[in-house]
């Protein structure tokens, strides 16, 4: 009986801990972050900005040339249109990034999207619309497309060597580097790509203004483009704010920016605003989300309603008004606030040689010229190469046709079929191919007619050769053949501008001044608690007493216009600005409103002054519990922005004791708590520029006294104004008499 061996047992593995050894455990390696950056980052900086993000001289960026070559290789150029999903698909062999972002892409090219001025892609179904942001467009499966007509341009000579071709990622195909475009696609349409630590942001120009600004431009380096390029031209239309100067800097820098507006017509019956045109930056939904805010905020209160009536005929925008409202005056404002007007920050930065470099107009057009030249060039290179082997080919078939008897006998000798070509080779002193030519010419081609043609071919190829060998040596040539070019394509594909330019602004153009507001009298009442009041004369004489919160009382009453400026200052050295007219007339049997709330002041934020200015003359004359007075033109606090909200409206290193707004200089009678009396005059106290300055002294306190009223002095009943009066400040004033305290209570109010 055999003996039972015993069962093999793997050995337990060692556990972390238990006496594993890992190779360089525990040691500390010190690497430079910069290496680290050198070696992780910039490989992927470097690819997004060269293979992604950034255009180069023809134009597109990878994505939208591989996608355009892909159409172009499905036959999509003269055949009809195909299922998006089918693109889609397809270029997926060129593009790896998934079909989302190819959609995208082919999205954002088609007509009727209206993104770009000069669409590639001719769309059929919804692609949405550039304007607007809520307008999706329909999946892949629902759409059809195919390539517009002047993709022609595109793809001209693309199979005569005129670009380069590599392999795609998977090295199964290859697809080109660049496209030859016949004019300069980089400023035909609007680009915007961001990258790593750069981006571009490229505008459009009309494609006839910018053949002919590239045509004037070859013929003279020192071509003025204002007169053959006024402007950029938007797909969406619009008003451009013709600024000379910044045009220029685009022009020269390829930086600056463009002042687009909306175009707008007023439905005098229905009292109506029609917004028919934006700006190539915003859309109609933040266009109404921006005049609903402001609605909302009491900012705007010329308009009625809204709607957005964007139909298949277009982008429309309708905003009814209020009646007596001026249609113009509206505008001006919307303009000033809304994204209705603004402006296209312009960044030319293109990949040339797969640098990329920031170039003006014309220096884009100069190295596109640059481009197409050798484009030009390797075409009628590879064009005189065809035909100086096809007149090769024929002057070896001239040689045979000479005695075409010796051919055919040297043929019908043959006994082996690989002898041939080697025999009429040494019978006619001809080379391969030229005898491989005639070997392959059929029996019935062997007559006068066919040798007369022959020959005549002959003679027309020398004479192409000829011209084409001329062209090649002549750099004014190939660019006179570029001109023709691109005349035929601005003459083909050519269209009106659709942006307007505004060379003279309306009077109201720039200037940040307010709409006119209802011009009457009311009486302005501001409580200590905060609480505001604005009170018609009617409506005061017939009211009664106030109405107000328990423990609280009217501090300010001031007789106003309706357009005055409010200015609020608050416990936290802060001003709010607004006009009278932005609150409601009310009645004293109402509280009022409660400026912290009506303002949007922030949390634990009081008023504790109110001053009303209609033409910010005048000073205002913060004093301190120290016995400091700032003196600050109230000048100071109007801004030409009309900013809503000032910050370090006043000092805050000492408490205030009293704020006076003085339209012009006066006395004033200053009472301390040890009961002196101090008569200043404004014009003694130096005004300062700055708003939050501590100010200077006037009174010499002593210690734990203060400042406990500032009254003006006119119509104080003082039994002799003198002593209280001094030459030089600061100064520490004089004891009340008793004759004089009669009006004690007065100067405590």
């Amino acid at each position: 009986m055999a003996k039972k061996q015993p069962k093999k047992t793997k050995p337990a593995r060692p556990q972390l801990g238990e006496g594993v050894e890992i190779p360089a455990a525990g040691v500390l390696v010190e690497t430079p972050i910069t290496r680290i950056i050198e070696s992780n980052f910039m490989p992927y900086a470097m690819s997004v900005i060269v293979s992604r993000a950034l255009p180069e001289i023809d134009g597109f960026k990878p994505a939208h040339r591989k996608l355009l070559y892909t159409m172009y290789s499905m036959g999509l150029l003269k055949g009809p249109r195909t299922k998006s999903a089918n693109i889609v698909g397809s270029t997926m062999h060129l593009n790896p990034h998934g079909d989302a972002a190819i959609y995208d892409t082919m999205v954002r090219m088609g007509r009727g999207n209206e993104s770009l001025l000069a669409p590639f892609v001719d769309s059929k179904g919804n692609f949405g619309k550039a304007y607007s942001r809520d307008m999706a467009y329909a999946a892949s499966r629902y759409t059809e497309a195919k390539l517009e007509p002047i993709c022609e341009e595109l793809f001209r000579d693309i199979d005569q060597n005129t670009v380069d071709f590599v392999p795609n990622y998977d090295g199964t195909t290859t697809e080109p580097t660049l496209l030859p475009v016949t004019f300069p696609t980089i400023l035909a349409n609007n680009t915007l790509g961001i990258a790593v630590g750069m981006a571009c942001n490229i505008c459009s120009f009309n494609l006839s203004e910018l053949c002919a600004a590239a045509i004037a431009l070859m013929k003279d380096p020192k071509h003025d483009l204002f007169t053959t390029l006024p402007a950029p031209d938007f797909v969406g239309g619009g008003q451009i704010l013709y600024d000379r100067d910044e045009l220029q800097k685009i022009y020269e820098t390829g930086r600056g920016s463009v002042r687009v507006r909306a175009r707008w017509q007023y439905q005098q019956p229905e009292n109506m605003l029609e917004i028919t045109q934006l700006p190539p930056t915003t859309t109609i939904e933040a266009v109404m989300d921006k005049i609903a805010e402001l609605v909302k905020a009491g900012r705007i209160r010329e308009i009625s309603a809204m709607r957005d009536e964007t139909d298949l005929n277009g982008l429309k925008l309708a905003i009814d008004l209020k009646r007596g409202q001026d249609p113009e005056k509206v505008m001006q404002k919307l303009f000033r606030t809304t994204p209705l007007e603004d402006s296209f920050a312009c960044n030319f930065n293109i990949l040339v040689g797969g640098q990329p470099r920031v170039m003006g107009v014309r220096e884009i057009l100069t190295e596109w010229a640059a481009f197409r030249t050798e484009c030009v060039r390797r075409r009628t290179f590879h064009e005189l190469e065809g035909k100086r082997k096809r007149l090769h080919l024929l002057l070896g078939l001239k040689a045979i046709l000479l005695d075409i008897d010796k051919a055919i006998r040297i043929v019908r000798e043959t006994e082996e079929d690989a002898e041939v070509i080697p025999n009429l080779m040494i019978g006619f002193g001809i080379d391969q191919p030229q005898a491989e030519f005639v070997a392959e010419i059929r029996l019935r081609h062997l007559n006068r007619e066919y040798i007369l043609r022959r020959t005549q071919e002959t003679e027309a190829l020398e004479n192409e050769i000829a011209r084409l060998e001329k062209l090649l040596s002549s750099e004014a040539g190939l660019r006179r053949v570029i001109m023709d070019e691109l005349a035929a394509v601005a003459k083909k594909y050519g269209q009106p501008r659709r942006s307007e330019i505004l060379y003279e602004l309306p009077p109201q153009q720039g200037e940040e001044t307010e709409p006119a507001l209802p011009d009457y009298p009311v009486t302005l009442f501001f409580t200590r608690e905060g609480y505001f009041k604005k009170i018609t004369p009617a409506s005061l004489r017939m009211s009664g007493e106030h109405k107000l919160k328990e423990g609280d009382e009217i501090t300010q009453r001031v007789e106003a216009k309706n357009d005055d400026w409010l200015l609020f200052f608050t416990n936290k050295q802060q001003v709010y600005k607004c006009r009278a007219a932005d609150f409601a007339d009310t009645k004293a049997s109402v509280m009022g409103e409660y400026v912290p709330v009506a303002l949007g002041m922030e949390p634990e934020e009081a008023a504790i002054a109110m001053v009303v200015t209609a033409d910010y003359g005048g000073h205002l004359l913060f004093f301190y519990q120290n016995g400091k007075c700032a003196k600050v033109p109230l000048a100071s606090y109007a801004t030409k922005q009309n900013r809503k909200k000032l910050l370090g409206a006043f000092s805050g290193k000492a408490e205030l004791a009293a704020l006076l707004a003085l339209p012009e200089e006066a006395e004033l009678a200053l009472r301390t708590s040890a009961g002196r009396l101090l008569l200043v005059g404004s014009a003694q106290i130096p005004a300062k520029a700055t708003r939050d300055t501590a100010g200077v002294s006037v009174l010499t306190l002593k210690k734990n006294q203060r400042i406990q009223s500032v009254v003006p002095a006119a119509g104080l009943e003082l039994a002799n104004p003198h002593r209280y009066r001094v030459r030089t400040l600061p100064a520490a004033g004089a004891i009340l008499r008793s004759e004089d305290t009669a009006e004690q209570t007065r100067l405590t109010l």
